[in-house]
């Protein structure tokens, strides 16, 4: 099947110099990202708090209602990519999401517009979130080596966001108002919006060029190997959804696990909302530095592959939250609390899992993305975001039926267990990415 990229990739390379030896693209799509990264990041810092502060709601409740929020908010990018590909294209579905999302973020200052608010901020988000890294590789040439990292950069921009997002509207919600830190969030949003129309020029132009018109009169037809290819990519986010469930327990159960910690420092008691910085924090310093190991190794022909990463990064997670639960069995032993430099040092390991897996399954599935599909397929890898978040919203009921150091022993088993089933896709995955080369 013929390609529509080259037209696009053509186009983007017609606008000349560079940034930060990248694309242009890549950067207005960064910050792009950043923004609105910063907007989630920030509300969802607070979310658990709002919830269980000011509207009063029970523990489990909250952990329930977070879930399903986080759930849906990668579930709607499914219709959102399709509706993208086939009739709005990325650039509309990007503005207009963006402005529904802009839109549910100070719904969220009005108490009686919780729910609403939330579904709103679910529902542009469908629309967005497929339709921007989705551009990212009409920026490059098949042939350009820049590509197969360019995820690890664009993911960067999700980190940045998120480091900022819990200083700035954590800070605000926890001295001024809950209400005020989700304006702050709306504000972000608007902020990216900016930032793509502004760099517009530099982003791929969307062209229905012969090739691509021809798949669309024939209405897709499918081939084996596009059907192997749809259900590799499937059963790899079947198993990613097993492992966010055990990783989306940082913004749930965890935030509540922090308030119990000793968190001063001298005279000053550290923010329990400025602990979520930690994770972005450790992706913004150790990204550059894993790119360019695996960039070294690449070259030296030691490698390992996507797969066998992804299996390694959920290892570590695990490792990561065994740690938590001697920490925690140590805590309830002596009937003390424990210095929060203990969550400094499991934030820097789990985040190191994090890089192993998350950026590079995104690249994955970016790759590996049938002509016509691109952002159908990039939602195919939210939709275990979707799965994975509603999963760590039930398991996060358990908290109060388990002691802290059982229910961390729970997430340390749940991400091994996908670390080893990944391991199963190895190969298959290898043999899809040399026939889509």
């Amino acid at each position: 099947m013929m390609s529509a990229e080259p037209a696009l990739i053509r186009k983007s390379m017609a606008n000349g110099a560079e940034w930060f030896g990248q694309p242009r693209g890549l950067t207005i799509l960064f910050l792009t990202d950043m923004w609105e990264q910063f907007s989630y990041y920030g509300m969802r810092a607070i979310l658990v708090y709002y919830m269980t502060k000011q509207l009063v709601l029970a523990q489990e409740t909250a952990s329930l209602v977070y879930g399903l929020y986080t759930a849906f908010v990668f579930f709607t990018p499914i219709v959102g990519g399709i509706v993208s590909d086939r009739w709005l294209g990325r650039r509309n579905a990007v503005l207009i999401g963006g402005s529904i999302m802009a839109l549910g973020h100070f719904l969220m200052a009005f108490e009686p517009a919780f729910y609403l608010a939330l579904a709103t901020i679910a529902l542009g988000n469908g629309l967005f979130l497929p339709s921007l890294p989705s551009q990212i590789g009409g920026l490059y040439r098949e042939d350009d080596p820049r590509r197969k990292f360019a995820y690890n950069f664009y993911y960067l921009g999700v980190n940045v966001g998120g480091f900022i997002a819990p200083f700035v509207v954590g800070t605000v919600g926890e001295i001024y108002g809950w209400h005020w830190g989700f304006t702050v969030a709306g504000v972000g949003m608007l902020v990216g919006l900016g930032t793509y129309i502004a760099g517009g020029r530099y982003l791929p132009v969307e062209i229905r060029d012969a090739a691509q018109s021809s798949v669309t009169e024939k209405k897709l037809p499918i081939e084996n190997t596009l059907l192997q290819r749809f259900a590799l990519l499937a059963a790899i986010a079947a198993v990613v959804v097993i492992f966010r469930g055990a990783y989306e327990q940082l913004g749930n159960t965890l935030a509540l696990w922090i308030e119990t910690t000793d968190r001063t420092l001298g005279s000053f008691v550290i923010p329990m909302t400025w602990f979520q910085s930690l994770n972005p924090l450790v992706v913004i310093v150790l990204t550059p530095v894993l790119v360019t190991r695996w960039t070294r190794l690449a070259r030296r022909g030691r490698e390992t592959s996507p797969v066998q990463k992804m299996a390694i990064g959920a290892g570590i997670v695990a490792v990561s939250y065994l740690m938590l639960a001697g920490v925690a069995a140590w805590m309830e032993a002596q009937g003390t609390q424990v210095s929060w430099l203990w969550l400094v040092a499991f934030f820097t390991v789990v985040t190191v899992g994090e890089l192993y897996i998350l950026p590079l399954g995104l690249g994955l599935f970016g790759r590996l993305a049938p002509d016509g599909f691109s952002a159908t397929t990039i939602a195919t890898w939210f939709l275990a975001a979707f799965a994975g978040n509603f999963l760590a919203g039930a398991i996060g009921t358990f908290w109060s039926r388990l002691s802290p150091a059982g229910f961390f022993v729970l997430a340390a088993c749940l991400a091994a267990s996908s670390g080893a089933l990944l391991m199963m896709f190895d190969r298959p995955v290898q043999r899809a990415e040399a026939r889509a080369a």
